[in-house]
């Protein structure tokens, strides 16, 4: 199975349940919220600003913002990447500047909403959630199919797969990571790059695992050894009784966690190790693949599943409205093709491949 494109994918709701729409038309159709982690301090020597951008990428913004407070873009953090075909908010941090002075700042299609200072930088992952406003241009017949559908993602959840932006603009990055991380060719000398490209690797076997999961009917089932998560505090611990962990899987307390393979990487026991185990050894590596990537790969667990939460569906003048909440690291655009059947959504943001150099999946956030 080729997963790094996505069509291959099994889907989580039923074929036949499909809107027949337009998508992304206009910046409007897609809004982002960011939900963070934590509030500014209100001290410090770090300026968290909270902006809204539209037609713009995240590093355009922040170089805009930095310049104008004479700080250095560089120096610049923030939690993640926002779509540039969008209207989006989110907070960066910056080194200098003050609340005031950023609170005065305006450009077109670039408003600063929020400033004020913080005692560290915003890092990669220092966010909770993201909330959706998306817009699909259609036929106002389909909202109950619409409804339908979101109702049973917000019950059952979806595979959390990664979505096809993971994997580059022209779908070549694990094509390219392999070459040098396994077959020995040279690596890319730019570090962000060799990041990106063994970020996609992981992603697409990761992908892979999550869609055999899929297929085998176990995404809402434990497997014996799965290696659980809690879905309150992220805990993750060895399935052992299988009655008392689908008990708690079905009431959205625990979920299973597939590999992001690395050295690092903490594996699962059993009847799981073996699925996962068996999946390394069909893409060819070898026991010793692991060590010998150590440097680029140390590997970490990402939750198999997801469930939107908060949502609406709603109509407008041009067909369905979805309001919708999703935890940091899943992407709204794997809730599209469960409402679209379809892959051939675009991902909106010429840089939103680079989202693919994001911290581990499951880190630690500073208060």
């Amino acid at each position: 199975m080729s997963t790094d494109d996505s069509d291959q994918l099994p889907y989580a709701t039923a074929k036949s349940l499909r809107l027949l729409g337009k998508f992304r038309e206009r910046p409007e159709d897609f809004q982002v919220e960011e939900i963070p982690a934590y509030q500014p301090a209100g001290s410090g020597e770090h300026l968290m600003v909270r902006f809204e951008k539209t037609g713009m990428t995240t590093p355009e913004a922040v170089r805009r913002l930095a310049q104008a407070l004479g700080v250095d873009p560089a120096q610049a953090g923030w939690a993640g990447l926002k779509d540039r075909i969008a209207v989006t908010s989110q907070w960066i941090s910056l080194f200098g500047g003050t609340p005031e002075a950023a609170q005065t700042l305006a450009f077109p299609g670039l408003r600063v909403l929020e400033a004020a200072r913080h005692t560290h930088k915003v890092r990669t992952g220092h966010l909770r959630a993201n909330r959706f406003v998306i817009r699909i241009r259609c036929e106002p017949n389909q909202l109950e199919t619409a409804r339908c559908i979101m109702a049973e993602l917000a019950t059952s959840g979806g595979p959390n797969y990664y979505g096809e932006q993971r994997f580059g603009r022209s779908g070549d990055n694990v094509a390219q990571a392999r070459r040098f991380l396994i077959e020995g060719g040279r690596a890319p000398r730019d570090r962000f790059k060799r990041k990106l490209l063994v970020s996609a690797l992981q992603s697409h076997w990761f992908n892979a695992w999550l869609a055999a999961r899929v297929e085998r009917g176990a995404l809402h089932r434990v497997i014996d050894g799965d290696l659980m998560r809690k879905e309150d505090t992220g805990g993750l611990f060895i399935a052992t009784d299988l009655d008392d962990a689908d008990s708690r899987m079905a009431a959205w307390q625990i979920s299973p966690t597939g590999p992001i393979f690395g050295a690092e990487m903490r594996w699962p026991e059993r009847d799981a190790f073996a699925l996962e185990r068996g999946l390394w050894d069909a893409h060819g590596m070898h026991s010793d693949t692991l060590q010998r990537m150590r440097k680029w790969m140390p590997g970490s667990r990402r939750v198999a599943r997801i469930r939107p939460t908060d949502v609406q569906v709603l109509p407008f003048d041009h067909g369905i409205e979805l309001t919708f909440t999703l935890p940091k690291g899943a992407y709204a655009t794997i809730v599209l093709r469960e409402l679209l059947k379809s892959d051939a959504i675009d991902p909106g943001d010429p840089d939103s491949e680079a989202e693919a150099a994001i911290a581990p999946e499951l880190s630690f956030i500073p208060p």
